[in-house]
């Protein structure tokens, strides 16, 4: 195997890649820090900041600076008289080197 093929596959996403981040956060905050060239991730609850940072430089091809990651407990709500409850979630935001950005617009 040639140098440039092992660090294509090195770079290649992986099926795991996929489990790490579960969907892109799309908010009105989330979306006016992407100007800061930061991102925010909704990720598995078991993730750590090298494995996010890992998953998103091979999904996206991007340079990784900073994974700053956070768990939201759920809440208890009530709705229509029953009692409910909010999942936890972990979000991650990942701040990118300059000169990369990450199109949310698009699919990955």
């Amino acid at each position: 195997m040639s140098k440039q093929a092992a660090k294509k596959a090195a770079t290649a996403p992986t099926a795991n890649d996929y489990g790490v981040i579960l969907s892109p956060v799309i908010t009105e905050k989330a979306t006016n820090v992407t100007a800061h060239r930061q991102y925010t991730f909704r990720v598995a609850r078991a993730a750590t900041k090298p494995v996010i940072k890992s998953a998103i430089e091979r999904l996206f091809g991007v340079k990784v600076t900073a994974v700053n990651t956070h768990n939201r407990q759920g809440k208890t709500k009530i709705f229509k008289g029953r009692a409910g409850f909010r999942s936890d979630v972990k979000i991650a935001v990942v701040t990118l080197a300059e000169g990369n950005s990450i199109d949310m617009q698009t699919g990955v």
